[in-house]
């Protein structure tokens, strides 16, 4: 008679080892591994639009970034420092799960929505905010990313005006961008330079 064993599985590594040295858990992240500069880091060399824009340089999403919260700030003067730095950080995750089209989250679903919001809770409660962005603070950041969503569709992803307004609407009038894909490195420091602005003006040590 042949006796047969269960062979041990071995489960999955569920965990990113960052150049900080942290182990990021996409499970369960915990805030006392996320750190700026490897958010930094990350978001520099993900490509927004998959890469499919003119340049010489892809439109990072550290670059984007920066960009959406400055919007965000000409929409409302008003807006506090820990709004600022959420407005600077709601991408922030893409710096483990990769910037997935909006075609690709739509097919997706739900799974990817959870670990994204898993991750962007551990990263704003290490940086001192709310887990949860709140929902007028929401509407007012994807208001502003669609704005720099449709200059990029239009000077960088090969859009027609008619056809992005489509897609992210017309964006108002006094707000006019030009778009310049930085380098690796510039846009990498320009996301710490306001990241380390808004901290001083939150008064963080």
């Amino acid at each position: 008679m042949t006796v047969r064993t269960k062979q041990s599985v071995k489960a999955p590594r569920v965990w990113q080892r960052m150049l900080s040295g942290r182990r990021l858990d996409l499970a369960h992240p915990s805030p006392m591994d996320v750190e700026i500069e490897d958010i930094a880091h990350g978001l520099a060399r993900v490509a927004r639009w998959n890469g499919q824009t003119r340049g010489e340089h892809a439109f990072s999403v550290a670059e984007h970034s920066v960009i959406v919260e400055r919007i965000c700030k000409k929409l409302d003067p008003t807006m506090s420092p820990k709004h600022s730095l959420m407005a600077l950080l709601h991408d922030s995750p893409e710096y483990v799960i990769g910037d997935m089209i909006s075609p690709f989250k739509a097919l997706l679903g739900e799974g990817y929505k959870d670990i994204e919001g898993r991750l962007q809770e551990a990263i704003h409660i290490r940086f001192g905010l709310t887990p949860v962005t709140p929902a007028r603070l929401k509407k007012k950041i994807k208001r502003a990313d669609l704005i720099c969503a449709w200059f990029e569709a239009t000077q960088l992803a090969g859009f027609q005006e008619d056809e992005a307004n489509r897609f992210f609407g017309a964006p108002p009038e006094e707000i006019r961008l030009r778009l310049t894909p930085k380098a690796v490195p510039d846009a990498q420091a320009a996301f710490l330079t306001r990241f380390n602005q808004i901290m001083t003006e939150i008064g963080a040590p």
